[in-house]
């Protein structure tokens, strides 16, 4: 059996355990049975304490569906739901009791009324008001961490909320600028590393053709950065992390393309001279490989499906997304809505409880820090 990793990063008692916020993301796709599913998972009671943000119809009617002795109770809001989680969680793993678990709702809209698997500004909205109410719960310390159930981007538009998705929304409401989505597997039978892979993207959800003139030296060093503080939190003391080239073969000497020796290079010179412990620029096709096998602790990519589609290869129910460069905890499941088997029950909960098994682990890592 593979060791727990992280392990060592758990609370040490169930006073100690962290309470982390499940959003329920889009109402029409598999959010709701996510999060239901998360809340019924007697493994995660030892981790942490749960409070679920959405809309208490919604969540109760995707519990009766998948047949889940799970009970939903409102609450005004998250200091209330602070106060009563410890006592409503207490019967967690007792096979004759229901979990109970309380409610923020703070859905403008009656989302209960939008049809399934279909886009929707009501669903795009409540997804939005949501993960806004958890976040800035986060940032006043009501709550140690957010886990986010996927929205749809499409709906979130329809609802005039014109947002890439998660990650650009947490970096307005937390007031940053540098900021980055990171896949992360633990170690594993796949990934080699002692203390897990972690693939962070320098640009994030835009065309394919606006990459090049959206990377700069500061942009990819500050992605560095990010990676290498990350690594330190879940317990490497020099993480070894290596940058992506942009173009097939590292550019090939300039054959094809030069943004390697213009752009890339200098900003992996200048945090090597920092102090990190960083390679690059490195053909992509290779070293994905590379640091699956465990020689390095962190990528740095320069798009999106330059990291995800390695990570999601070779992890896709147990790769988690983490925003770095947030001043709260942020970790959500890699998949998407999934509107073609919503509202169905055939949606799987793994990558639900992993990235709320690793919101937990962030929130007593930070929680060891401070002490």
């Amino acid at each position: 059996m593979t060791k727990m990793p992280h392990a060592h990063l758990l609370p040490k008692t169930p006073r100690d355990r962290p309470l982390i916020a499940l959003t329920m993301g889009d109402a029409a796709g598999i959010g709701p049975e996510l999060v239901v599913r998360a809340a019924a998972d007697s493994t995660l009671q030892k981790s942490c304490r749960l409070v679920a943000v959405g809309h208490t119809e919604v969540l109760q009617r995707a519990a009766e569906m998948l047949e889940l002795r799970v009970k939903l109770a409102d609450v005004s809001d998250f200091a209330a739901a602070s106060k009563l989680v410890g006592e409503m969680q207490s019967t967690a793993g007792d096979d004759h009791a229901s979990v109970r678990i309380p409610v923020v709702n703070p859905c403008r809209h009656d989302v209960a009324a939008a049809p399934v698997g279909k886009i929707d500004g009501r669903c795009g909205q409540a997804a939005y008001d949501c993960l806004v109410a958890a976040a800035q719960a986060a940032l006043t310390g009501l709550i140690d961490g957010v886990t986010t159930a996927p929205l749809n981007k499409a709906a979130l538009h329809a609802a005039g909320r014109k947002y890439p998705g998660h990650t650009e929304i947490l970096g307005e409401v937390c007031g940053v600028d540098e900021f980055g989505m990171m896949l992360y597997l633990p170690l594993g039978d796949v990934v080699r590393s002692p203390h897990g892979l972690g693939v962070v993207h320098t640009t994030l959800h835009t065309s394919i053709r606006s990459v090049p003139d959206l990377l700069t030296t500061d942009v990819i060093a500050s992605h560095i950065r990010l990676m290498d503080e990350f690594m330190r939190q879940v317990g490497a003391g020099s993480p070894r992390v290596a940058v992506c080239a942009l173009n097939p073969h590292a550019g090939e000497d300039g054959l094809f393309g030069d943004e390697e020796a213009r752009i890339i290079r200098p900003a992996v010179e200048m945090c090597r001279a920092a102090g990190i412990n960083v390679a690059g620029p490195l053909p992509a096709d290779t070293l994905l490989r590379r640091a699956v096998a465990g020689e390095f602790d962190g990528v740095v990519a320069m798009y999106h499906d330059q990291g995800h589609i390695a990570l999601k290869l070779i992890g896709f129910d147990r790769a988690v997304n983490i925003t770095l460069g947030l001043p709260i905890i942020r970790t959500s499941p890699s998949h998407g809505t999934a509107f073609d088997i919503a509202w169905q029950g055939k949606a799987s909960g793994e990558g639900m409880v992993e990235a709320i098994r690793m919101a937990a682990v962030l929130a007593n890592a930070r929680q060891e820090r401070r002490q």
